[in-house]
């Protein structure tokens, strides 16, 4: 027969344990609630964020998650607003697009930290895919605004589908029975090396049309590559060259940071120049992307995985007129890169290269050295690619081709031929 403390000290244990489940109860809903907060940085979390504005994924990238996820990140808004609030009215939005070479992204990185006025203005940032490394180091950015965007088309996060290596692709010359397109040499796709192009495309796209930070913005942009080592008046030059071109140099096209010829560091005369337009630290307005997105079916078609190669082939001859790009006559910035983007990490037959440079910065690369009265000097009839030549191949598949053409239309509502 149970005595009445006996009674009461169970009473007490009930109460008890009642109060130990309630506490982590309560306990695991708070850390329920506080995982958005936590999740931000992780683009595989299962976290349901808000769609990015009124832009659905294409149908290629619906069924994988991480794209979903990556998708969706997009439209998460720049970081530092508290510490940058407010943006230059003449400022030159910064696009910085990298891929998975953590050791030269610190440089550059490094680089703009010591750019004068990089505080006034907007850093993009696009990865070609997701690497959490990259993610780590622009994370870390603390001089300017900065927002991420990341391909959610990148072959780099797809297993078995395309974008990326499917079952059925076909690999090797000759191959029957498999699916895929070979380019003019006989030779299949490789995702790792699509990936260029891919990426470039998508990101022109994305910052002009798609984003809403960038989207209006009708001046200049700069696009500079994660192996691109900025002086620290690179900012301020390129505000002045975007400010004369129009009168200095109606027939520009662009502004350019440094010359075409990577390995010069310019003439270092008094006077602007005018030349073909570079890949090293290039600059343009909505007028001329416009031009260029209206030539995506040239650009989507053409056989070869280069971007660049790809728009002096065949873009720009097909404007009708010499593409020039106004520049300093001295360079502002420098391409440091031994390795490749398609070398990459992780596989077989990598580049290895710890990203040390030694690159001298005189006191004249640190104001600004681009005069507004000097007068222009035009180079004509200069080496590169031109108009005839076939491309180096790579860009066969009619797969690529579509999806190519999917992005020139994937904030314009259009038909997929790649007109207006």
């Amino acid at each position: 027969m149970e005595t009445p403390w006996k009674k009461q000290r169970l009473k007490d244990t009930a109460l008890c344990r009642l109060g130990i489940l309630f506490a982590v109860t309560v306990s695991l809903v708070l850390m329920l609630v506080s995982v958005p907060r936590t999740a931000l940085n992780n683009p595989f979390s299962d976290i349901d964020f808000a769609p990015n504005r009124n832009v659905s994924l294409l149908s290629v990238a619906r069924g994988n998650p991480i794209s979903v996820r990556l998708h969706r990140r997009n439209s998460f808004p720049p970081r530092n607003l508290d510490l940058y609030p407010n943006l230059g009215k003449d400022r030159v939005v910064i696009v910085l697009y990298v891929h998975n070479r953590p050791q030269y992204l610190r440089v550059t990185v490094e680089s703009l930290s010591k750019v004068q006025g990089i505080s006034e203005t907007l850093l993009i940032v696009s990865h070609d895919g997701y690497f959490e490394e990259m993610n780590k180091i622009v994370e870390s950015i603390k001089f300017c605004q900065v927002k991420q965007i990341f391909s959610p088309y990148s072959p780099h996060i797809f297993r078995g589908s395309f974008p990326g290596t499917t079952a059925k692709d076909c690999k090797s010359k000759g191959d029957e029975g498999c699916e895929g397109d070979p380019d003019q040499y006989g030779n299949h796709r490789s995702p790792k090396i699509v990936s260029l192009k891919h990426h470039w495309w998508w990101m022109m796209n994305t910052v002009w049309d798609g984003l809403e930070e960038s989207r209006d913005h009708d001046g200049h942009v700069l696009f500079i590559e994660e192996d691109h080592f900025l002086f620290p008046n690179a900012y301020r030059n390129i505000q002045t060259l975007a400010r004369v071109k129009r009168v200095k140099c109606p027939d520009c096209f662009a502004a350019n940071l440094a010359p075409s010829d990577v390995k010069s560091k310019g003439e270092g005369f008094d006077s602007l120049v005018a030349e073909r337009m570079g890949n090293v630290g290039y600059s343009f307005n909505r007028s001329v992307w416009e031009k260029i997105r209206h030539k995506a079916r040239e650009f989507c078609f053409f056989d070869d995985y280069n971007w660049d190669i790809t728009m002096w082939a065949t873009v720009f001859p097909s404007f009708g007129s010499p593409v020039y790009t106004l520049r300093g006559p001295r360079t502002s910035a420098v391409h440091f890169g031994k390795c490749g983007l398609h070398q990459g990490r992780g596989g077989e037959g990598d580049c290895m290269d710890n990203g040390v440079v030694n690159i001298e910065v005189k006191e004249t690369d640190k104001v600004v050295n681009v005069k507004e009265e000097w007068g222009v000097r035009v180079f004509e009839h200069q080496p590169g690619y031109k108009a005839g030549f076939k491309g180096w191949g790579g860009w066969g598949d009619e797969r690529d081709r579509r999806l190519c053409l999917d992005f020139a239309t994937m904030y314009r509502f259009t038909s997929r031929d790649g007109s207006p």
